[in-house]
């Protein structure tokens, strides 16, 4: 057994979905919100986030610094791939799947059916670029 633990992970602990904790985030549109549940992104190592989009919002072309992996928890999520928003390209994933992002994958989101919750488990620091912002680089 290792006596070193990653951040957030040294004690015995639940996070009922009671108590997450969901803020804005000045990367996202307005009414996305975001939860770090553990670890932190701003940091290099392990985290898990939770990502909130409501009904009809879009995320448009982005990509991140690192590989994440996506796993839908509520709700569809949509995704799409590539540098400009194009609802045709989308995908739809039900609750219980897992999308892998790579890292400078770009993607897009859209809440097309309604709200939408992914976990998020990466290894940061956590970055976010948006495509068409050219060098706006965003990290948590």
């Amino acid at each position: 057994m290792s006596d070193t633990h990653q951040p957030g992970e040294s004690e015995y602990r639940v996070i009922s979905p009671d108590a997450i904790e969901w803020q804005p985030f000045a990367g996202f549109p307005t009414a996305v919100r975001l939860a770090v549940l553990v670890g932190d992104p701003q940091k290099p190592g392990p985290y898990l986030i939770r990502i909130r989009v409501p009904a009809g919002e879009k995320m448009m072309p982005h990509a991140h610094g690192e590989d994440r992996i996506h796993t839908v928890i509520a709700g569809v999520f949509y995704i799409g791939l590539g540098a400009r928003f194009d609802e045709s390209a989308l995908t739809a994933h039900a609750p219980g799947s897992v999308v892998i992002v790579p890292s400078g994958q770009p993607h897009f989101h859209y809440a097309k059916s309604g709200e939408f919750i992914t976990q998020v488990n990466a290894i940061g620091p956590a970055v976010l670029n948006y495509i068409d912002r050219g060098s706006d680089r965003r990290s948590f």
